[in-house]
């Protein structure tokens, strides 16, 4: 086995997030099972990872209840399932150990938030000597207000605010500061030969 899939903070929390409405990607349940369903036939190890921020008392917090895969999700009961505090997928877990002990070479990512823990994580793999390849429509992301707006703003105030980060915006910028550097750039069907 040398490659491996990594589902990154595909979780409940962030349905809890108003955000969610505006999402980039709100069928990615689907786009990440088509992914699942080609390594488990090409034999490839099946990583899901979840976000916890303990103690915090907001939608990441496990004592809600939120911390966990989004329903609808191919987990199997032998999958390995990291939970994370960090926003890549590397720094509080054991993943390099375990793509070590099966011997994974390349990696594949997925999840939410495609500018956050996807692209940190991807870059991390890369840095660590992995083959990445960035499956970018199957992560998500929101759109990201500037830095000087008002915090909690109403999601159509923030939608409205010409200096927001759009998902469009977001998901090109990774795109480009990852591909040629720290991964190749593909899609679900690019990878599953399905469209």
């Amino acid at each position: 086995m040398n490659n491996a899939l990594l589902v990154i903070d595909v979780q409940e929390s962030f349905r809890q997030r108003p955000l969610w409405r505006a999402t980039s990607n709100p069928d990615i349940v689907d786009r990440v099972n088509r992914l699942v369903a080609l390594a488990r036939a090409e034999g490839d190890l099946v990583v899901w990872v979840l976000h916890t921020e303990p103690g915090s008392g907001g939608v990441f917090d496990p004592a809600l209840g939120h911390v966990r895969l989004m329903d609808g999700l191919a987990h199997q009961p032998d999958d390995p399932l990291l939970t994370k505090t960090s926003h890549n997928a590397f720094t509080t877990t054991n993943l390099q150990q375990l793509l070590t002990r099966h011997g994974v070479r390349s990696v594949a990512v997925s999840g939410i938030r495609t500018e956050q823990c996807c692209e940190t994580t991807t870059r991390v793999a890369s840095d660590l000597g992995y083959d990445v390849t960035f499956v970018t429509d199957a992560t998500a992301t929101n759109p990201i207000a500037h830095r000087d707006a008002p915090a909690d703003r109403p999601l159509d105030e923030l939608l409205a605010d010409p200096r927001t980060l759009h998902c469009a915006e977001i998901t090109a910028r990774t795109e480009y500061a990852l591909a040629g550097r720290f991964a190749t750039i593909r899609t679900v069907a690019e990878l599953t030969g399905l469209g």
